[in-house]
């Protein structure tokens, strides 16, 4: 990739985010880190094609999110219970994401990972980054586990964290936190975040997909995160 970032953004008023009390959402697989998760689990299974290709459409917008989750989620049953622990030493964190996220907490922003992935791995990178907030399909969903506890079933069961509730929970944390819409910042790549990061904003679609980017209010591709502080109006310098 080109090292001269490709920035394409609406502008703001200058100075809005270098006051405290801000707002940072992030989607998580291939925006805070690098891979699909789902695509990862399903190389256990020799299903990582079939996946991976409803993957790339989904996040293309070309199907619906949450039926191409469960048919994704039906591909992996047999998986052992246990393969969100395997996978941590694997994951990628993105580039320039642990910088960013110290230099935005120096800001005053809170932090947040929504994810349409899954809860285990959701959490643990929060710890990593530091983020205040993570949800990734939290309440009530889960895969399902085998009666002896030992493999996934290949079902879901409770809600599921599509575009929609992405940009819900952006407006509720924010109300929380008594953070104003106008200091909120939000960062993705697929289809399924386009919502909050229109709801948010700044909305930037990074190293995102061709229909994403054409939609998105700004757009950064580039090889690190941290390239997002020139669309704050911030020198890269940490």
């Amino acid at each position: 990739m080109d090292p001269t970032p490709d920035i394409v953004l609406q502008l703001r008023a200058q100075g809005t985010w270098t006051r405290h009390n801000n707002l940072a959402v992030f989607d998580m697989d291939s925006t805070l880190i690098q891979q699909e998760v789902i695509d990862e689990i399903a190389q256990y299974l020799g299903v990582e094609e079939e996946v991976s290709a409803i993957t790339a459409r989904a996040m293309n917008g070309e199907i619906d999110f949450e039926a191409s989750l469960r048919a994704r989620v039906a591909l992996l049953k047999g998986t052992p219970a246990d393969v969100f622990d395997r996978l941590k030493p694997n994951i990628q964190i993105t580039p320039g994401a642990r910088e960013l996220c110290r230099h935005l907490k120096k800001m005053g922003f809170k932090l947040a990972v929504l994810s349409g992935g899954f809860v285990p791995l959701a959490r643990w990178l929060a710890s990593e980054l530091q983020l205040d907030y993570a949800y990734a399909n939290n309440v009530g969903y889960t895969l399902v586990v085998s009666s002896d506890g030992n493999t996934l079933t290949g079902e879901l069961e409770g809600l599921i964290v599509h575009a929609q509730r992405k940009a819900d929970l952006l407006v509720q944390i924010a109300e929380k936190e008594g953070i104003p819409l106008t200091n909120t910042l939000a960062v993705g790549d697929g289809a399924n975040d386009l919502l909050m990061m229109k709801k948010a904003a700044l909305g930037i679609a990074f190293n995102a997909k061709p229909k994403v980017q054409e939609e998105a209010p700004a757009r950064l591709n580039s090889d690190t995160l941290l390239d997002i502080l020139h669309l704050l109006g911030i020198e890269r310098h940490i």
